[in-house]
């Protein structure tokens, strides 16, 4: 065997492990000149599939042993073992997490339809331009975007807002206002994973559109308590913090900081309790800002109440709004939740007035979910701007928080009724039984293979089965068949329209 040959023996076994025949045209092909993309794949001590693919096809254009390499290609590399754990950042949801998403799911439903908001849905999929709004602006730096095969630019949706605006574009004056409007929906952002932080979460909108007055957002805010006050979630473990993006503008103003910079203030001021302050400083003063502007403004986002605001603010028309929110809360009866804090801007460029964000009270864990008033936002993807508010929750946070309180339920499978065939020459009657008790509503796991009672039984306790419906030669001829309450362990022959 020729040296190169013999070092490709050593050095890649997986070619070695080839049949025969192959793999004395792959020893002769390795010590041909034109070999070098497979020698460097044989050498590299874990290449990719990507590079191995690479490597073989171009060594298999260049040499006349092209069939045999491709034969390699098609025999070795598409078995080769794949990772199977979930890409970076994503989820698998066995059983036992889908019961846990599902129950979540389910008890946002109940809330939307407490307050009569109708469900809606849009593609994954979006053109890229729906979400690039103003430069700058950190979601369109975490995009899963690309082009697909027609030439066309489209992204993963990051959040559910600008697909809603499309939506109600699309329909115009075909729907009537107010919409009341909710999705539950997965959404993709390439970013740096923490504590209930992923680059898929599945998210819950509430929207209204076509309402001017703050009693929207009140409405918005109740419909989150209601749901924590369903999950069992306090006052004393949640809270909201409220501003206006009115008093960010206002504070510019009164500060001499050009209405220009308004978006990057707004990434920036986001920040806190991020970041170091002195870095957001430094943060601000890049944009030009002279440092005693920086910090007049910091003064004024550090206020914790209304009145601290109204006597350092001159400009006093957000703060109307500010305190109905406040009495609307007062009368909804969750006054309790809500704080003021003028450093809650949220991140994301739409936003126009009041905006709110739930945190944990013990400050473990990132913002719950967070909302606000959008009513520019239609005219920046060519419709007409209707008023318009929201909330995004996603669903990674709440969950962190219910396992840290306990309120996170143990849910099982549940079965109503296992059905079993003892003969198997009685399997097509246990399957016209377990149709006849699917017809009534219940929930049936039909037994698909001759198995041992004893397996049966440890089955029907693995699945919490309620009963056990066994179809036995002597009890089928009578027209029964024998049910076992798997609770009280009692027995008895029952006919089948009594089941």
């Amino acid at each position: 065997m020729p040296a190169g040959s013999a070092a490709l023996a050593l050095l890649c076994p997986r070619v070695c492990a080839f049949p025969t025949s192959l793999g004395r045209n792959l020893f002769s092909l390795f010590d041909s000149p034109v070999s070098r993309p497979l020698r460097s794949l044989c050498f590299s001590s874990s290449p990719s599939v990507n590079s191995r693919q690479r490597a073989v096809r171009n060594f298999s254009s260049y040499s006349d042993g092209g069939a045999a390499v491709m034969e390699m290609e098609n025999n070795g590399l598409e078995n080769m073992a794949i990772d199977v754990n979930p890409p970076k950042g994503t989820r698998d949801f066995p059983p036992e997490e889908m019961r846990i998403r599902s129950w979540l799911f389910q008890n946002f439903r109940e809330v939307s339809r407490l307050f009569a908001f109708e469900e809606v849905d849009f593609p994954v999929l979006e053109s890229e331009a729906l979400f690039i709004r103003k430069a700058g602006e950190e979601i369109t730096e975490q995009l899963y975007s690309f082009e697909d095969k027609g030439g066309r630019r489209v992204a993963l949706r990051p959040e559910l807002t600008p697909s809603l605006a499309r939506l109600i574009i699309q329909k115009g004056k075909s729907v009537s206002l107010p919409i009341k409007w909710f999705t539950i929906g997965q959404c993709w952002r390439y970013e740096r994973m923490t504590r209930g932080r992923r680059r898929e979460h599945y998210q819950w909108n509430m929207d209204v559109i076509g309402i001017t007055e703050v009693t929207a957002e009140a409405e918005l805010i109740f419909a989150i308590v209601t749901l924590f006050k369903q999950l069992g979630i306090t006052s004393s473990d949640v809270g909201f913090k409220v501003s206006s993006r009115k008093v960010l503008q206002a504070a510019m103003q009164q500060c001499s900081i050009s209405e220009h910079l308004f978006t990057k203030v707004c990434i920036t001021i986001d920040k806190i309790g991020k970041m170091e302050m002195d870095e957001i400083e430094k943060d601000l003063a890049s944009n030009g800002i002279p440092m005693e502007s920086v910090k007049m403004l910091l003064h004024i986002v550090s206020l914790k109440t209304i009145s601290e605001l109204e006597e350092a603010l001159s400009d006093q028309n957000a703060i109307a709004e500010l305190r109905q929110l406040f009495s609307l809360a007062e009368h909804y009866g969750y006054l309790q939740w809500i704080e003021f804090d003028a450093s809650v801007v949220r991140g994301l460029a739409y936003y126009t007035g009041i905006v709110f964000e739930a945190f944990d009270r013990d400050g473990k864990l990132r913002a719950i979910c967070g909302g606000g008033r959008y009513d520019r936002l239609l005219s920046t993807l060519g419709g007409e701007d209707l008023p318009a508010c929201g909330f995004g929750f996603g669903d990674a946070v709440i969950v962190e928080l219910l396992k840290e309180k306990g309120l996170l339920p143990a849910l099982s499978l549940v079965v109503d009724d296992i059905v079993f065939a003892i003969d198997g020459a009685l399997q097509g009657t246990a399957a016209m039984v377990a149709s006849t008790l699917r017809q009534k509503g219940r929930q049936v796991d039909l037994v698909l293979e001759r198995k041992k009672l004893k397996w049966v039984f440890k089955h029907a306790e693995r699945i919490n089965a309620s009963r056990l419906i066994l179809i036995g030669e002597s009890e089928w001829q009578q027209g029964m068949v024998r049910v076992k309450n798997l609770s009280t362990r009692e027995e008895s022959n029952v006919k089948l329209d009594d089941l």
